[in-house]
């Protein structure tokens, strides 16, 4: 990994690649939602303040744990601009996501554990399909393998 100067206050969009892992195709793509932000030379070329390499690893760890960009550039929006986030910054961030984490991680558990009994069924009025109809909440409404749309009429004129 190429080690850069202190002396060296701005990146270059390839310096930011390097260092941070990330492909440039994917840093253009942060900047593009909001979640980095670069200024441009008189080249039109960009340069990321040293910063934004921690927001790039704070983006990129949201993401393995499945945390939405919209989410992430909200998080990121409470943080002072041209600062670098620090561990309390990120403690703080991420507290707020963990019931969600928790969710998800019950969710896939059920997935786990209930992904043979369901496979290819295709029932979804099934009582223990855990997957597409917990607690049999199709069931109650209708039978069968497919689920039609249900077609709304517009309520008669009592007239």
């Amino acid at each position: 990994m190429p080690q850069i100067p202190e002396k060296i206050h701005e990146l270059t969009v390839g310096q930011l690649s390097a260092r941070s892992g990330a492909a440039v195709s994917a840093l253009h793509f942060y900047e593009a939602k909001g979640l980095i932000s670069s200024r441009r030379t008189t080249g039109n070329q960009r340069r990321y303040g040293r910063d934004t390499l921690r927001r790039v690893a704070f983006v990129r760890a949201a993401q393995r744990v499945g945390i939405p960009l919209a989410t992430i550039r909200e998080a990121l929006a409470q943080l002072p601009e041209e600062r670098t986030p620090t561990n309390e910054d990120w403690a703080k961030l991420s507290a707020a996501w963990r019931t969600e984490l928790d969710e998800r991680i019950k969710q896939l558990g059920r997935l786990r554990d209930h992904l043979t009994d369901c496979i290819g069924c295709g029932c979804l009025s099934l009582q223990n399909c855990v997957l597409s109809n917990p607690d049999d909440v199709f069931g109650e409404r209708m039978a069968g393998s497919r689920l039609m749309p249900v077609r709304r009429t517009a309520p008669e004129d009592p007239a």
